[in-house]
């Protein structure tokens, strides 16, 4: 539920950008940033994909999805992280893809179907992705048992939909600003184990840490009720069998100005090697950690300095293939 402002042109303005049909485009050059589409129940469904130069059609590279907020889209997602996955990408080779949600208001220009409230979207969105995946495996080489999804917020509740509903091409998940809805409690996580990765702000104005209502930014409507973050935890810990005792250590506190401290709660010997972490952004807000302040503090909360949250990510995901 981030809504960027429209400055951010400016700021993602070096992209390399093609045109895009109502139909599969494929890159002629395979380094770098380029555009595609996908025509899927008759929209033209956009999307980012970077490849990283050591890029070699023989030779399969995992895959990366990046979920823009409500609001976003998939270079404002590259402008959140800072470029940090771009940068993973050419130093771990790894792909990179951050696709776009669809309008559904005047209000907010974009927003995933995360499966919360379908009077703000109506989109096949996990149609579009899967289909998605199965484009890049083919075009790409990407190794199909290293699909990983991640997302801030509303692209958050959209990376635990496709846990859900794709967990036969997704193989580990990590939500960002993220509690579980509500109704969602009882059902499973996915069809087998699978690791999670939960990064949620303490004082996020948004996703409220203890549960509750969830606003969005406007406070003109509500999004649903969702589970307390450690009772998220607390299914997702269950689901995979995982022992009920974490190991928790603290980060360091690398910008002791930043206010915030970064808990790491690891919850492991689960089904099939899997595990569940938390870290607690203790103070932190509707952020990304590391990533751009991209509304003001008194807005979004504060931006922990203390972790690179893309770091992090690709250092869980890299360690849990499906």
């Amino acid at each position: 539920m981030i809504i960027l402002p429209a400055l951010l042109c400016a700021v993602i303005a070096v992209l390399s950008i093609s045109g895009c049909s109502n139909r599969i485009t494929t890159p002629n050059d395979r380094v770098g940033d380029h555009t595609g589409s996908i025509a899927w129940e008759g929209l033209n469904r956009t999307y980012l994909v970077h490849i990283p130069p050591t890029y070699d059609r023989t030779k399969s590279m995992p895959l990366v999805i990046a979920l823009h907020g409500g609001g976003g889209t998939g270079e404002d997602m590259v402008a959140l992280t800072l470029g940090g996955f771009n940068t993973l990408s050419d130093n771990e080779g790894v792909i990179v893809v951050y696709p776009d949600g669809t309008r559904f208001s005047s209000m907010i220009k974009v927003r995933w179907n995360d499966g919360r409230d379908e009077r703000y979207s109506q989109a096949d969105d996990v149609g579009f992705i899967s289909a998605l995946i199965d484009h890049l495996v083919k075009e790409y080489n990407v190794d199909s048992k290293c699909v990983y999804a991640t997302g801030i917020s509303n692209g958050a509740h959209m990376s635990m939909r496709l846990a859900r509903e794709l967990s036969d091409k997704i193989a580990a998940v990590a939500p960002v600003a993220y509690a579980m809805q509500e109704k969602y409690a009882s059902v499973p996580v996915s069809t087998r184990p699978m690791s999670v990765l939960v990064m949620t702000g303490t004082k996020d104005p948004f996703t409220p840490w203890e549960g509750g209502e969830t606003p969005d930014p406007t406070g003109q409507r509500m999004l649903g009720r969702v589970l307390s973050v450690p009772a998220t935890v607390k299914v997702l810990v269950a689901h995979n069998e995982c022992s009920s005792t974490p190991t928790i250590t603290w980060e360091p506190d690398r910008d002791p100005q930043d206010g915030t401290r970064v808990r790491k709660e690891l919850y492991g010997n689960g089904k099939d090697g899997t595990e569940i972490i938390l870290y607690a952004i203790e103070d932190g807000g509707h952020t990304w950690p590391g990533g751009w302040q991209y509304l003001p503090e008194r807005t979004v909360g504060k931006t922990s300095r203390d972790i690179d949250v893309n770091e992090v990510i690709w250092s869980f995901f890299k360690k849990h293939s499906r």
